[in-house]
């Protein structure tokens, strides 16, 4: 049912995606699986999830251990680790709190400055992709009446993409917007009918944004949402520096939507009027989103060469072979 939704499908490596008897993939954080598990192959009492997933690794005969939560299984994990595991890899494009990944073979990432970071940190750093999941060719093939779309956080972290929200809010008074937002917990409580009696405005999404806000979607409700839209706004957080290609990019791109997004270095197949549309400021956002719905045919044409260069470039069977590559060099 996890993999059949599609959360993190962009991760989930080809033979995992295939069903192969080769591959095993679980969510250790995820109790009443985990727990399921252990019932039907018989493991006494009330065992530990990390035990829980150790056992399965030992089970599986795993010679490639590929964990995409390191913060959850950092070095200490991977010194408990069974004899069979050759190689352990990890994914990680952020700061993590001063977690030690130094007992895994390499940490994995597609941001240039996040992988030297890991490198100063004493880790083996490789660059690696995510890929375009082929589920996403099943949408966007109609009619899309969204005119923006826009899925992510919003917070008082979020300094440069908050202002280019509030600014792009304003475009519903003529085009159809959804912003759906990942809100943090204090703002909640601030727009709260309680909230809003305390000293909480600085927590208050502006009102532009909380008219068109919706709850968060992910996988499969995702791709819907982006094949519906004929523009995706992405705007990078602030750790992100001039780095860019997020999640997003790769998302709004496979399911044929024009991706808008800020002006940074973008990775291959990423390319401002040719794949992607780029703005410089918040106001210019605005701009350029309008100038595109404006003439659709021919940005149309922009998102359709996106998608094809998305699923070319970063096909699953290319991510695999990397994957591979990548095992052989360590």
């Amino acid at each position: 049912m996890f993999l059949d939704d599609r959360f993190g499908a962009s991760h989930v490596l080809k033979p995992v995606q295939d069903g192969s008897a080769e591959a095993f993939f679980t969510n250790g954080d995820d109790e009443v699986l985990q727990r399921r598990w252990a019932r039907e192959q018989g493991m006494p009492g009330e065992p530990a999830l990390e035990a829980i997933l150790l056992a399965q690794i030992e089970h599986h005969a795993t010679e490639v251990f590929y964990n995409l939560d390191p913060v959850r299984y950092p070095s200490a994990f991977v010194a408990k680790l069974p004899g069979c595991v050759n190689t352990a890899l990890c994914w990680r494009v952020a700061p993590s709190g001063g977690a030690d990944f130094t007992a895994y073979g390499a940490v994995l990432g597609n941001f240039p400055s996040i992988l030297e970071m890991w490198r100063r940190a004493g880790c083996r750093a490789e660059p690696f992709f995510p890929a375009h999941d082929p589920v996403m060719d099943e949408y966007g093939r109609g009619e899309r009446p969204i005119d923006v779309s826009f899925v992510g956080g919003y917070s008082r972290h979020h300094r440069a993409r908050a202002r280019t929200l509030e600014q792009v809010a304003q475009l519903a008074e003529n085009h159809n917007v959804v912003f759906c937002l990942d809100a943090s917990r204090l703002t909640k409580l601030a727009e709260s009918a309680i909230g809003r009696l305390l000293p909480m405005r600085q927590h208050r999404r502006p009102a532009a944004i909380a008219a068109i806000a919706r709850p968060p979607v992910f996988g499969r409700d995702l791709y819907e949402l982006i094949g519906s839209s004929k523009i995706v706004l992405n705007g990078s957080i602030d750790m992100a520096g001039t780095e860019r290609g997020n999640m997003r990019c790769f998302e709004a791109m496979g399911c044929g939507a024009l991706l808008v997004s800020d002006a940074g270095s973008y990775p291959d197949a990423m390319e401002e009027d040719v794949t992607i549309a780029i703005y410089n400021t918040p106001e210019r956002a605005v701009e350029v989103i309008s100038r595109r719905l404006l003439d659709w045919p021919a940005s149309a044409e922009i998102a359709a060469r996106g998608r094809d260069r998305i699923r070319t470039i970063y096909s699953k069977d290319v991510q695999w072979k990397q994957f591979c590559d990548l095992v052989g060099r360590i």
